[in-house]
């Protein structure tokens, strides 16, 4: 153990010390994620403001009598924007090329409609791949019903009907969520994929620079020179790359949580929603928990792949399909109603992600999780000793074997393997 944390404390300074690893598993977890977000939020406010603020561009055709009312809530200046086309075709031809949002045509009822006097039909043309025809069309449209709502009341007291009377049933929304719990839903979508990037970013310069930035450095040769076994070196490497990786997970679901608030705020604000981004204290080990599994896995996984390395450009192609790979499985879970089950619990990411999930849910399920960690902690165990099992071959140690893993399983673990070089040392 002594030895195992010298070189782990010795690891830990040298990467401190690598610009592109204090980037990607500090600075891009801490600033990366926050800045997209409000960026991307704050796009989304600005153009719903501008949707909002456009003057909807109509054309209206009427074949049947306009109530005044209708009329002139078509005519307000601030929202619409009448333009003078006669011909039905060509005003339709007017939508389609974007000079116009709708097209507003008002028909006589027909059928027993027909029998209320003044009623009438309206059909609205427009174009939905353009937002700008769509948020028009929607405009239009609560103006209508807005006049159809008044109208409907006008005529039922005219005749003393009541407004139960004539609505027949009414409809009435209770929310029995709380601020919290919708917060906390909100956080569970988003939160588990940014943390799978987050670990996977964190472990991969790391992972690179331990193997094959050693080689370009010319530093591999002196580590080999340590009177350790060689299991005890991979061992503190690996280590040391699964707390990077560990440290940006854990650095990113900080900075996301102290930044999701004030980001959402005005959106929250504008729906009307009082929302509440925490994670339960209970949950917060769990979380804390998937975050050393999750860099546990990653670390191994990729440090198999970048020990054939013999440059970091070669360790960056060779690590980049596994690194890829670590985001498919989160991309089932998306569906928020997939939960942890006994056999979700033995897929690799995807049982971490969601034990991570149900724990920021306040769900703890104990033998889910159980079977979740078991899970984890022998397939993290398998890939460290294939890792060690490698390195005990001299050409990969000191590079010089050109093959890839795929090849080097293939021909030497799982076929007959060719007579090592120097055995492990003592």
């Amino acid at each position: 153990m002594r030895d195992i944390l010298t070189l782990y404390l010795h690891e830990l300074r040298m990467a401190f010390r690598e610009r592109s690893i204090v980037v990607g598993s500090i600075l891009m977890p801490l600033v990366l994620y926050p800045t997209i977000l409000w960026l991307a939020f704050t796009g989304i406010t600005f153009v719903i403001g501008q949707t909002e603020g456009q003057v909807a561009r109509i054309v209206v055709h009427a074949s049947a009598p306009v109530h005044p009312a209708l009329s002139n809530a078509l005519r307000v200046p601030d929202k619409f924007q009448v333009v003078q086309e006669p011909d039905a075709r060509r005003a339709a031809d007017l939508v389609r090329a974007g000079d116009v949002d709708v097209l507003v045509a008002f028909t006589p009822a027909a059928g027993e409609a027909a029998a209320l006097a003044g009623n009438f039909s309206a059909a609205l043309t427009f174009d939905k791949s353009k937002e700008r025809s769509t948020a028009a069309r929607d405009r239009v449209a609560s103006a209508v019903e807005k006049f159809r709502e008044d109208w409907l009341e006008r005529e039922a007291k005219a005749r003393s009907v009541s407004t139960a009377a004539w609505s027949a049933f009414t409809l009435a929304d209770r929310d029995v969520s709380t601020g919290r719990q919708i917060g906390a839903r909100i956080l569970s979508v988003m939160l588990p994929l940014f943390f799978v990037i987050m670990v996977a970013v964190g472990c991969f310069y790391p992972a690179i620079d331990t193997t094959a930035g050693e080689r370009e450095r010319g530093t591999w040769e002196t580590m080999l020179t340590l009177s350790v076994p060689r299991t005890r070196v991979v061992l503190a490497k690996y280590l040391s790359v699964a707390t990077l990786g560990c440290l940006a997970g854990v650095l990113n679901v900080s900075a996301m949580l102290l930044t999701i608030r004030p980001i959402l705020a005005p959106l929250v604000a504008r729906a009307g929603e009082r929302l509440e981004f925490a994670v339960s204290p209970w949950s917060l080990p769990v979380v804390l928990l998937g975050a050393v599994l999750l860099a546990g896995f990653a670390a191994a996984g990729m440090m198999l792949f970048a020990v054939f390395a013999r440059t970091f450009k070669e360790g960056q192609a060779m690590i980049t399909p596994f690194y890829i790979l670590l985001f498919i499985p989160v991309f089932f879970i998306q569906d928020p109603e997939v939960t942890l089950t006994m056999k979700r619990a033995l897929v690799p990411v995807m049982n971490v992600a969601l034990m991570i999930r149900e724990a920021i849910l306040g769900r703890l399920p104990w033998p889910e999780i159980a079977v979740t960690i078991l899970s984890s902690v022998a397939l993290i165990a398998v890939c460290v000793r294939v890792a060690a099992v490698i390195l005990r071959f001299e050409d990969v140690m000191i590079g010089s074997y050109g093959g890839s893993f795929f090849h080097f399983l293939s021909k030497r673990i799982l076929g007959r393997a060719p007579k090592r070089g120097a055995a492990e040392g003592a």
